[in-house]
C-alpha cells in the first residue's frame, strides 16, 4: 500500500515547499553526527516511561519545548517498514536517517508526539540523537555504493594511463594528485578571459577532480588527522586542467568549446580519453542546433567518452513541470553520458539510496531525449579542497576539519550535486578503458547503461536543510537507466557495433502514451542493447515498447497530462521559455545536500 503522502495532489508528491522556489540544490553540508545506538534487547528503565530515555523525558517535562522539536532515535521491535514510517509522519514526524541494521530511524519529531511513542506498542526505546566525539567522518561511501571497491579487488585497476580532461574551474595543487613528489596534474591551460591562472580560484574543480583521481595520501592516518581514507574511483588517473570557470564560478559556451577543442587536440599526448564537465546551462534550442551539443559530439566522434552533468533543477517547479524537463546543455546530447545524482543515506549499501530529489529530470525541452542516463552517488561526497577559494570562503563549515590531529592542514570539503556525481562516473569509464583500451565511446556507454542497477523501489523521499520534504517516484527520466555499477560494467563483453545514442521520448496524443525512438541507425552483432523487451528487462536498457500511464511514469502528471495545462505544453512543445542566463556554471551552489 502507498504512503499517504503519494495520494495527494501531484505538486505535494513532488514537494513540499515553505519558502520561495529553489532551482539550484547542490552542495555544502555540516557534520552528520555518528548516531548513538540505544541498548538493544527488551529490558528497559525502570520507569514510568519504560520506552522513552532519560534525556527524551527531559524534553518532555520542559514546559517550554511543548511547542518545540527533537531528534531522536526510535528503536522498533522488528525492522521498521512502510506503516512504521506512514505512522510517525502522521505525528509530524520527520526521517533523518534509516538504521535498519538495528531495526531504527532517526527522526525529527515535534516534542508534543513523544506521548505517542511511549504507546505505541511497535516501538522498543526511543533516545534523543546525541551527539559524540567522533574519530572519524560522516560522508557519502560512494564507491562502496557504485561497487568500485569491489571492482578494484577483483580487477585491480586504478586508472592508470588515463588521461581525463576536467573542463572546470581549475585544479589547484593536492598531494591526493601526486605519486610522490610528481603531479598527476599532467597538464594546465586556462581559457578563462583575462586570467591565466589555472589553480582553483572557486573551488569547484579540485573538488570533481579528487572524485576522479584523488589517492587519498593526505588522509587515511591518525598522522594526518584523518583515520578515514578518501579516494577517488580512479586514484592514479592522470588530470588534465582545462581551466573555463571564473572565481564566481562562470564561464561561456566559447570558453567550453575551446576547452572541449584543446582536449581533441591534445588526445594522443596525454592519452585523454575521457572528458568531464561537470558544469552546464539552460536549453535554448535543438542539441542539433546548439554549439556547444556539437562541440562534445565531435568530442565522441574523436574517441573520447564524454560525462556531462544533468544539472541540479529536479526542485524547479516554476513551470509547473514538477522538476520534469530540466536537463541542463550539453547534458541533452544523445551521445553523452548524463549522470543524476543519488544520495547513499550513509552506508555503502545501494539497496537504501533514493534519487537526490535536486537531480534534474527528463525528457529533454524540444528534442525530448531520454535523459539522464544513469545516476550515481552525488550528495554530501567529500574530496580535495581548494583552499581559500570562493566556496572555502563562501561555507567554512564545510571543511572537513583533521579533527585526529590539532594543528594539521584541512585537506577535505564536503559538496553536493550532480556535479559531483559525473566524475564518479568519468572514473569508472577510466577503470573500464585501462582494462581495455580498445573499447570505443559507444561500447562504454552501452555496457555501462546495460549494467547499470535498477533495484531500486517504487518511492523515495528526501529533506532539504530546512525540513521541506520531496518524493519521487522511479521512472525513467528521474533514474534513466538505473544506478551506476562498476563491477558489472567492467565484467561486460558487450560490443556496441554502432551508436550507443540515448533514445527519444515521443508522445502519442491519440491514446496518451510515450514510446522510446531510436535516434540512430541502432546496434548490431549479437547483443541488442536498445532491444524490443520491457523497459526494465534483463536484457536490455531501454525498451521500445509503450510506457503504460500508470506503470513506469506517474499516470497523473505532466508526462501524460493535457495539452492545456502549463507544465505539459513546456515538457512536449517545441520552444522554450527565454531570459534565462547564456553562461555555463558549476553545478555546484545552493544548500548542504539533503537528508
Amino acid at each position: 500500500m502507498k504512503p499517504e503522502r503519494y495520494k495527494s495532489n501531484a505538486e505535494r508528491r513532488h514537494g513540499r515547499w515553505n519558502g520561495s522556489l529553489l532551482l539550484f540544490a547542490f552542495l555544502l553540508t555540516s557534520f552528520v553526527p555518528c548516531l548513538a545506538a540505544a541498548p538493544r534487547g527488551e529490558s528497559v528503565p525502570t520507569s514510568m516511561h519504560k520506552k522513552l530515555s532519560q534525556d527524551v523525558q527531559q524534553h518532555q517535562r520542559n514546559a517550554s519545548q511543548q511547542k518545540g522539536w527533537v531528534d531522536v532515535i526510535v528503536q522498533f521491535r522488528q525492522t521498521p517498514r512502510a506503516e512504521h514510517y506512514a505512522r510517525m509522519a502522521s505525528r509530524g514526524a520527520m526521517v533523518k536517517t534509516k538504521l535498519h541494521g538495528i531495526r531504527a530511524a532517526a527522526f525529527h519529531i515535534p516534542v508534543s508526539a513523544l506521548e505517542k511513542l511511549e504507546n505505541d506498542p511497535d516501538v522498543l526505546y526511543v533516545t534523543v540523537d546525541r551527539p559524540v566525539r567522533r574519530s572519524d567522518f560522516s560522508f557519502e561511501p560512494y564507491n562502496s555504493a557504485v561497487m568500485a571497491d569491489v571492482a578494484a579487488q577483483q580487477y585491480g585497476f586504478n586508472g592508470s594511463g588515463i588521461g581525463v580532461a576536467v573542463i572546470d574551474s581549475g585544479v589547484s595543487d593536492h598531494p591526493d594528485l601526486h605519486n610522490g613528489s610528481a603531479s598527476r596534474v599532467v597538464y594546465s591551460q586556462s581559457f578563462v578571459a583575462g586570467d591565466s591562472s589555472t589553480a582553483d580560484a572557486y573551488g569547484h574543480g579540485t573538488h570533481v577532480a579528487g572524485i576522479i583521481a584523488g589517492n587519498g595520501s593526505a588522509s587515511g592516518s591518525t598522522a594526518s588527522g584523518y583515520p578515514q581514507k578518501y579516494t577517488g574511483t580512479a586514484p592514479n588517473a592522470n588530470i588534465i586542467n582545462l581551466r573555463v570557470l571564473d572565481a564566481s564560478g562562470t564561464g561561456t559556451d566559447s570558453q567550453v568549446i575551446a576547452a572541449i577543442q584543446q582536449a581533441i587536440q591534445l588526445k594522443s599526448a596525454y592519452n585523454i580519453r575521457v572528458i568531464n564537465l561537470s558544469l552546464g546551462r539552460p536549453i535554448f534550442e535543438s542539441y542539433t542546433l546548439d554549439p556547444l551539443c556539437q562541440a562534445v559530439e565531435q568530442a565522441w566522434q574523436a574517441g573520447i567518452v564524454v560525462v556531462v552533468a544533468a544539472g541540479n533543477y529536479g526542485r524547479d517547479n516554476s513551470w509547473r513541470t514538477l522538476g520534469f524537463g530540466t536537463i541542463a546543455a550539453p547534458g541533452n546530447d544523445p551521445y553523452v553520458i548524463t549522470v543524476g545524482a543519488t544520495r547513499t543515506m550513509g552506508s555503502g549499501n545501494r539497496v537504501d539510496d533514493g534519487i537526490a530529489s535536486y537531480s534534474s529530470k527528463g525528457p529533454s525541452l524540444l528534442d525530448h531525449i531520454v535523459k539522464p542516463d544513469i545516476v550515481a552517488p552525488g550528495n554530501r561526497i567529500i574530496s580535495l579542497l581548494a583552499k581559500g577559494s570562493t566556496l572555502d570562503n563562501q561555507n567554512p563549515t564545510l571543511e572537513i576539519t583533521p579533527t585526529a590531529c590539532p594543528g594539521c592542514p584541512t585537506r577535505y570539503f564536503r559538496l553536493s550535486g550532480t556535479s559531483m556525481s559525473t566524475p564518479v562516473v568519468s572514473g569508472a569509464v577510466a577503470l573500464m578503458l585501462q582494462k581495455d583500451p580498445t573499447l570505443t565511446p559507444d561500447t562504454v556507454k552501452a555496457r555501462m547503461l546495460k549494467t547499470a542497477w535498477k533495484g531500486f523501489g517504487v518511492f523515495c523521499s528526501s529533506f532539504d536543510v530546512f525540513n521541506n520534504e520531496f518524493d519521487n517516484e522511479y521512472d525513467i527520466f528521474t533514474y534513466g537507466s538505473g544506478y551506476l555499477d562498476v563491477d558489472s560494467a567492467m565484467s561486460s563483453t558487450d560490443v556496441a557495433n554502432g551508436l550507443a545514442l540515448s533514445p527519444k521520448a515521443v508522445y502519442n496524443a491519440a491514446n496518451n502514451t510515450v514510446t522510446l525512438v531510436n535516434t540512430g541507425p541502432g546496434l548490431g552483432g549479437a547483443s541488442v542493447i536498445w532491444g524490443t523487451s520491457v523497459i526494465w528487462g534483463t536484457s536490455v536498457v531501454w525498451g521500445t515498447g509503450v510506457l503504460q500511464a500508470n506503470s513506469v511514469i506517474w499516470g497523473t502528471s505532466v508526462i501524460w497530462g493535457t495539452s492545456t495545462t502549463q507544465g505539459f505544453s513546456v515538457i512536449w512543445g517545441t520552444s522554450v521559455t527565454s531570459g534565462a542566463s547564456t553562461t555555463n556554471s558549476a553545478f555546484s551552489d545552493g544548500q548542504d545536500g539533503e537528508n
